[in-house]
């Protein structure tokens, strides 16, 4: 995957940015994937939000009366973050070498970024450094399912054909089930892992069909989860 693809495409996109999760269906599917992840981190303080984006996640955390540190690897999106949470640090690098002194943060949150990873399991051991002992940390991403397998494919069509839309690209994203990535967050050094599919209601989905997918979506998360597009992973450092 090319690291300069992905961050020459966010960087373009920066400024419409927010069209796809703060507005209307969009906020509301990354509220329900936000909520998750608030729910999983328990530790709370000082958190880092690898991928922040824009911020929309920080925004969320910084309201809980906590602090947040966004990293991304577009100066695009950094630049924008800073604008909607100017009390918060924004800092542009990548997850598997982050520039931070070991056992800085609280909790560390990632909320749909972990498949544009070159190296997801040099970014576990760089946010294990990072976690003070008890410290937790949660990944919120697209997971691998017989729905989601064919999004690579409509991408890289999408890009042929010209398609300019917000994250559409041959961007060589990975899918991982969630016993994949519970895996790596044991090697990691995590304990406590736990995994869960999550979200059915895709902000993609017209009016209509968003409302009613968003009625499912209880009994599929707790019933049916390979439906659900979404995984979220947690672990703890101990």
């Amino acid at each position: 995957m090319s690291r300069a693809k992905v961050q020459a495409h966010y960087d373009e996109v920066a400024g419409v940015y927010d069209q796809r999760y703060d507005l209307r269906q969009g906020r509301l599917y990354h509220q329900h994937l936000s909520g998750l992840v608030l729910d999983r981190l328990k530790s709370r303080g000082l958190l880092l939000d690898l991928g922040c984006g824009t911020g929309i996640f920080i925004e969320q955390y910084n309201k809980t009366g906590e602090k947040a540190i966004g990293l991304d690897i577009s100066p695009g999106m950094v630049r924008m973050g800073r604008l909607r949470c100017p009390d918060s640090e924004f800092i542009v690098g990548t997850a598997d070498v982050l520039p931070f002194e070991d056992e800085t943060f609280d909790s560390i949150a990632s909320l749909l970024a972990f498949t544009y990873l070159n190296d997801p399991e040099a970014m576990l051991r760089e946010s294990y450094r990072i976690l003070k002992p008890g410290g937790q940390i949660a990944v919120c991403t697209l997971s691998w399912n017989t729905l989601t397998c064919m999004v690579p494919f409509f991408y890289r069509l999408g890009e042929r054909l010209g398609f300019n839309k917000i994250g559409v690209g041959d961007f060589g994203e990975h899918y991982y089930t969630g016993k994949e990535m519970e895996d790596m967050f044991s090697q990691a050094g995590f304990v406590d892992v736990q995994s869960a599919r999550c979200s059915f209601a895709h902000y993609t989905l017209s009016p209509r069909l968003f409302a009613f997918a968003q009625r499912l979506e209880p009994f599929i998360e707790a019933h049916i989860p390979y439906l659900a597009f979404n995984v979220c992973v947690s672990g703890k450092k101990e």
